[in-house]
């Protein structure tokens, strides 16, 4: 049994991949994948699938059955993409640089071979390679490092080693949106991330109810004394710590896990309290709150992500690296100040992404770059690389034989290049 085994697999690893699950299949075993890769699943003999969508909007059996019959479901969307009928469009054109560029000389760190490279600004590169070739070592080692120190003056990681770096002055700040929680705290949740929650208190403290009780829009907060439940603090869990193991939480005895006072819970608004709203799904949420379109403006950015499913008081520790990328990516578009040119980096932000989420995904990047700014993505899924504007593909191969640049341009100049592997892969995908 393998849970998303292709996850930073470059295609050509994962057709090594697939040949020995079948050939393990072969000799007599049984082997279950789950998984969102197209390749891997269209050389499955049997399918499942599970859906319709995400989160309380799945959870069922939509199809089951031969992976030469998928074209006879008509509600799955696995199977739509799987048969062309929802597909992720090339863009009508590939943009052109601003004129601008990071030039990096000298990326000598791990298998980079006194690499020199210029990142074009004002549009959608991707960083491409196959596994282990020295592109996350680029990106992430010395590039993220060396300009987040020079633009903040202070970076307390490791960085790459590098003779020089040029071309910062061209953008005012670079973020790397990784899979990292967004919090390690019960009380940390997408709305308190997204500073949505300030605006939803402050609906509750301007009821009638509030005003006759004495209550203001702070009283509403879990994370203070004043509203919240003091045995829980606000988090509807106690913590129980566990000398061997991991900590687990249990619901508190006293609100039940809805970490608020009695006399708060009182309080509502169109029918719900407080309480009541924190567990709305934020496409609920959208509808709820269409009276206050400061509000739903934000709700809809972490619905255009493809997280509509979540609940608005959903707790950071339950929220998978994916999940937390995407809330991030959502506050970036929400909060992004007008003017500002910012170097958006990606580390592989497909990993565990059907092609539905990945199709809203690469809306998101493309509006980051109307918006000013720059987006550069360390990626093997060639649905993702088949749309960037432009590739810098990283190799030839993996390890020693790898770091060094082996082609770029855009994805139909890297199709035509006998030495990339990408090449290869995407010049079928082109046709």
């Amino acid at each position: 049994m393998l849970d998303e085994p292709s996850v930073g697999l470059h295609p050509r690893d994962n057709d090594r991949l697939i040949k020995i699950l079948k050939s393990l299949r072969d000799i007599g075993n049984s082997v279950i994948v789950v998984e969102h890769d197209p390749d891997m699943i269209n050389s499955s003999d049997y399918m499942i699938d599970i859906g319709p969508k995400a989160g309380e909007y799945g959870g069922e059996v939509i199809y089951s059955g031969d992976i030469k019959d998928i074209t006879k479901s008509k509600d799955s969307l696995t199977a739509k993409y799987l048969t062309g009928k929802l597909k992720i469009d090339l863009p009508a054109r590939r943009r052109s640089a601003n004129g601008h560029v990071i030039s990096i000389r000298g990326a000598s760190e791990n298998n980079l071979k006194d690499l020199n490279v210029d990142i074009p600004l004002g549009v959608f590169v991707c960083i491409t390679g196959v596994s282990g070739s020295g592109k996350s070592t680029l990106i992430s080692d010395i590039l993220y490092g060396a300009l987040k120190k020079r633009l903040e003056g202070i970076y307390n990681e490791k960085i790459g080693q590098y003779r020089e770096i040029t071309g910062h002055q061209h953008i005012n700040a670079i973020e790397l949106v990784d899979q990292t929680p967004i919090g390690r705290s019960p009380r940390s949740n997408p709305v308190t991330y997204m500073k949505i929650f300030d605006q939803i208190r402050d609906v509750f403290g301007s009821q009638a109810g509030s005003k006759v009780r004495g209550f203001s829009a702070g009283n509403f907060s879990f994370n203070v004394p004043g509203g919240r439940c003091e045995t829980c603090e606000g988090s509807g869990v106690i913590k129980i710590a566990m000398q061997f193991m991991a900590d687990i939480y249990l619901e508190c005895d006293v609100c039940k896990g809805k970490r608020y006072k009695s006399e708060i819970l009182d309080v509502e608004y169109n029918g719900k309290n407080i309480s009541d709203v924190l567990n709305l799904s934020i496409s609920e949420a959208i509808t709820f709150f269409k009276e206050y379109p400061r509000i739903t403006a934000k709700l809809k950015i972490l619905d255009d992500v493809g997280l509509g499913y979540l609940r608005l008081g959903q707790s950071a520790t339950t929220l998978s690296g994916g999940e937390a990328q995407r809330i991030k990516l959502a506050y970036h578009l929400s909060f992004q100040t007008a003017g500002e040119k910012t170097l958006f980096i990606f580390d592989e932000p497909t990993t565990g992404l059907h092609l539905y989420d990945i199709s809203k995904l690469l809306k998101c990047f493309n509006e980051l770059i109307a918006k000013g700014n720059s987006v550069v993505v360390v990626e093997h899924n060639l649905e993702v690389i088949k749309c960037a504007d432009y590739i810098i593909d990283i190799g030839p191969d993996s390890g020693n034989k790898g770091g060094e640049v082996v082609a770029k341009g855009t994805p139909e100049e890297i199709a035509k290049n006998k030495k990339s592997f990408t090449g290869g892969f995407l010049a079928k995908l082109l046709k």
